[in-house]
């Protein structure tokens, strides 16, 4: 047995450092945290100083099992747990867990893992920082005592099965703020000037310069006025100004600055972005990724200026050192860079790119200003007293743009160059145009916009923007897609031989891509949050709290204190809003229905935002309910579209009868989308329905269309004197035979494919089970198979039960079969009941508000 045993927190980092430390070190990982606050009772005891209750996680006993018995060997436990506030806590909760005696336990820590810094790890360890620990304690109980206590109030007040987080919330209102910023903005248009001039240079060659007019005209009149002046004038340049300029390189990457980066050249998401650069890290080719410092090591520094001469020269490098502008800096004492300023491959497409901007970036901070020249160009107009300017840049010198610069930056050389121009050189008109142009929204937040945003509020730190909007969209708070955008005319004017021309022109304006947005269920729970918990969704409060989290790791303020301050007076104000707030799903009422005079109202429903016609209180008659379509929501629906969208909802759109049954077809929005219905649902028959295909609309679709749609199932003949017919379903198109289904492919069509095709199909199923199966037996249903990806299983009544690897799937007997079936029916039934015992003594244990005395009124 080794006499050194070192824990870290990941498989992948413990592979690494292996590789560096000898054969008396022994490297084992506890696979992130290893124990977390009980479920019960909140995991805290409130009435006690918060004391947390913490307990192993039950896929970690084996873990913490194993690392128990190798510890007792060991001589001496060295903890390697990430830097930051959470490995302080992972190595914390190692040592309580494992009852480590301090006199054989060792903390280290390293922001980079290669084998000077392990070594120089080694020789200088430390004892567990308390108040790194006390930090993140604090925050996993105060998220814990928000979370738990928020989220049963909008059960009760907005709708089942939500719940709220207190950095989360406050990343949804900014999204909900935008949005409706976006809701309420109001597009105002202005005319754009732009001459385009005709010159010839002493060398006879063609020159073409654009110029325009500084400010925007404000009407088409105005427009069509400055043009019509425009038409005996004569141009000149009345002064050609140039200026020196300089672009500096930014610091080298923060997480949040990495985030933002990768998200803008490489178009990853937050997530992805800190999942590849994690392994870049455990695998040993960049220092640790979650840091707000921007500053680099001397030795980092060194390295990268030798490597900038020697590719480049002595003119290329500038030492630069850089200050973190982030207050409490604390995640780590280093900007994020490569291990090694020699380029380092990777076979991994992803990493290699993330990997490749991570070094760019940080030599391009140690690298010269490049150097540009500013044109500005004023030309007068005979019959006007204002100016057009024509300007262009020019770049002299590259520098750090050598490595770092985008395809516009390096290219600026030549979009930017003007033709050569003299001091009241008469110029030539070509064209002149007048174009209309929009003023546009706020944009909507990206992944990496949003997270730009919480930094610049102080809201999170490095280790918390990547959950916090992970988070938001599982809840479906949240969204993110792509919308495409509106066609939109606008004016256009054209001077040209002295002769204007005006006609309208079309543009697509709106388009958005991978932008998040909040969805009606996000706001109406931001505003439910906002209206009864202001302090909680206030901004500088989130801000305040992130520096107290500061303060404590830094031993400051004492972490129990802190959160005493916050929870008594927040506790009050849960219960104050169990007791008093009235329920609020968003209602807004849009009107009076034309036919029936009953009210129409859009709120959030049981599975999500309705339209309803007529009151919920109305005893005598139910409301009638109607889905919103996924372009609608209930800050933008309008009264007219709330109409049409019941009547597709309940009564339909009447296209006609059938010709044979002569049954009413009609079109309308079922509970699972748009579809065609034959019969009515008062008949003494059910009615037949199929859905609309892509592209058809309850609103545009013809009765031929509803007929043809209402042809399935159809028998397309007989094979092996069984019936074949196609039709579609829950999966998808398909056909059935002698009780089995076979998918049909995305070529074949269920309307129109013949028993040929389908024969075909059927023959192709039976050839690929038959390669499937490996064993069956006699007057069983009991078969050994493979299963979609290859691997031995047996199947039986519709379910597959996995083998482990030592067994020879071909070896096996029914007996054997029968025996491993009745193993795994066993354990999941025991698993499952251990589940429903977990679950009722939590709902046992779960602390209800009191509950309101009904007052009984005599007759």
């Amino acid at each position: 047995m080794e006499d050194n045993l070192v824990i870290v927190e990941s498989p992948a980092k413990a592979k690494t450092i292996e590789k560096f430390l000898g054969k008396d070190f022994l490297v084992k990982s506890s696979f992130g945290h290893i124990r977390d606050l009980a479920k019960k009772d909140f995991g805290i005891d409130t009435e006690n100083e918060y004391t947390p209750n913490y307990e192993v996680s039950a896929d970690k006993r084996k873990v913490v099992s194993e690392l128990r018995k190798l510890s007792k060997a060991a001589k001496t436990v060295w903890l390697a747990s990430d830097e930051d506030r959470e490995g302080e806590a992972i190595a914390w909760h190692l040592a309580e867990e494992l009852k480590l005696k301090a006199a054989k336990t060792k903390r280290i820590v390293f922001h980079e893992i290669t084998k000077n810094a392990i070594l120089n790890a080694i020789k200088n360890p430390r004892d567990i920082d308390q108040n790194l620990v006390d930090a993140q304690q604090a925050r996993r109980i105060l998220d814990r005592l928000v979370g738990f206590e928020l989220s049963p109030v909008l059960w009760r007040k907005v709708k089942p099965s939500l719940s709220a987080g207190r950095v989360q919330s406050v990343a949804v209102k900014l999204l909900v703020e935008r949005e409706r910023e976006i809701i309420n903005f109001k597009t105002e248009s202005a005319y754009k000037i732009t001459a385009i001039f005709k010159l010839t240079d002493d060398d006879g060659n063609s020159h073409e310069l654009k110029a325009e007019l500084p400010q925007r005209l404000k009407s088409q009149k105005e427009a069509k006025d400055f043009l019509e002046k425009c038409k005996p004038a004569s141009f000149s340049i009345q002064d050609i100004e140039k200026k020196p300029g300089k672009k500096s390189p930014s610091a080298p990457f923060t997480t949040s600055t990495l985030q933002q980066e990768a998200s803008i050249k490489l178009g990853y998401s937050v997530a992805q972005t800190m999942t590849i650069a994690q392994k870049l890290y455990e695998s040993g080719k960049i220092t640790y990724m979650r840091t707000d410092s921007v500053n680099l090591s001397e030795t980092a520094m060194q390295a990268a200026k030798n490597a900038i001469v020697a590719d480049f020269g002595e003119k290329y490098a500038k030492a630069r050192r850089y200050k973190t502008k982030a207050k409490g800096a604390q995640e780590a004492h280093e900007a994020i860079r490569p291990t090694s300023m020699e380029r380092v491959a990777s076979s991994n497409y992803s990493e290699q790119r993330l990997y490749e901007l991570i070094w760019r970036r940080t030599m391009a901070s140690q690298m010269s200003d490049a150097l540009l020249e500013k044109t500005t160009v004023k030309i007068t107009i005979s019959t006007l007293d204002v100016n057009l300017v024509a300007s262009g840049e020019i770049l002299k010198f590259d520098g750090f743009l050598k490595i770092y610069g985008n395809n516009a930056e390096k290219s600026k050389a030549i979009k930017g160059l003007l033709p050569p121009l003299k001091k009241n050189q008469v110029l030539d008109l070509d064209f002149m145009e007048a174009t209309e142009r929009f003023t546009n929204h706020p944009p909507r937040f990206t992944e990496a916009s949003l997270v730009k945003k919480l930094e610049e509020l102080g809201i999170g730190r490095p280790s918390t923007y990547a959950p916090t909007i992970s988070t938001i969209q599982k809840r479906t708070y949240v969204i993110k897609e792509d919308r495409d955008g509106k066609e939109r005319e606008y004016d256009y004017l054209k001077l040209k031989s002295k002769r204007i021309t005006q006609k309208k022109q079309t543009e697509i304006t709106g388009t958005e891509k991978a932008k998040l947005f909040p969805t009606d269920i996000g706001m109406v729970v931001n505003d439910f949050l906002q209206e009864h918990f202001d302090e909680i969704m206030d901004f500088n409060f989130t801000a305040k709290v992130e520096k107290d989290f500061d303060k404590i790791a830094s031993g400051k303020l004492v972490w129990n204190k802190m959160i005493d301050q916050f929870y008594k007076p927040f506790h009050k104000q849960v219960t104050d809003t169990i007791e008093n707030s009235e329920r609020n799903t968003g209602e807004r009422i849009l009107g009076k229905d034309p036919e029936t005079g009953k009210t129409i109202l859009v709120r959030i429903g049981k599975f999500g935002p309705i339209v309803q016609l007529g009151e919920s209180g109305d005893e005598n008659e139910k409301p009638i309910f109607a889905s919103l379509q996924k372009d609608q929501h209930l800050e933008t629906i309008t009264f007219e579209e709330a109409i049409i969208q019941l009547k597709h909802s309940h009564e339909g759109r009447y296209l006609g009868d059938h010709p044979k049954s002569g049954k009413k077809i009609s079109a309308r929005i079922g509970r699972f989308g748009p579809m065609v219905q034959l019969g009515e649902q008062n008949d003494t028959e059910k009615p037949e329905y199929a859905s609309l295909k892509k592209g058809q609309t309850v609103d545009t679709i013809s009765l031929e269309e509803a007929l043809d749609l209402l042809r399935l199932p159809r028998t397309i003949g007989t094979y092996e004197d069984k019936v074949v017919v196609a039709a579609i379903g829950r999966f998808g198109p398909y056909i059935r035979h002698d009780a089995k289904f076979v998918s049909l492919k995305k070529t074949d069509d269920p309307y129109t494919i013949e028993l040929e095709r389908g024969i075909e199909l059927i023959e192709e199923k039976r050839e690929k089970d038959r390669k499937k199966l490996i064993k069956e037996f006699d007057k069983s249903e009991i078969k050994v198979i493979k299963d979609r990806w290859n691997r031995p299983c047996i199947f039986y009544k519709k379910k597959y039960y996995s083998l482990s690897k030592e067994i020879v799937p071909e070896d096996l007997s029914l007996k054997d079969c029968k025996k491993i079936i009745d193993e795994n029916t066993t354990e999941k039934k025991t698993t499952k009941k251990k589940s429903t015992t977990k679950k009722t003594a939590a709902k046992k244990t779960t602390k209800k508000a009191p509950a309101k005395k009904k007052v009984t009124k005599k007759k």
